[in-house]
């Protein structure tokens, strides 16, 4: 652990000693691709908790038809 913790360390004190440009620019090469991929991740797996119980959310479609029938059946 301590060998992780003092690689950390050295690449935070890295990245801290770069000028403001190229650090935005390793952040957000770094976070932008952490978060989609975060993101993605939570999607599937929640996903497939809420079928597994059966709130599966349905269809752009399905939800399209109900509106339309019920607005031409009032």
């Amino acid at each position: 652990m301590d060998q992780l913790a003092n690689w950390w360390d050295g690449a935070e004190l890295w990245i801290a000693g770069l000028p403001f440009i190229p650090q935005v620019l390793l952040v957000l090469a770094v976070m932008i691709p952490a978060c989609f991929g975060i993101a993605w991740l939570l999607d599937r797996v929640l996903s497939a908790v809420f079928a597994a119980i059966g709130r599966a959310e349905p269809a752009a479609s399905d939800v399209c038809a109900e509106a339309r029938s019920k607005v031409e059946g009032s």
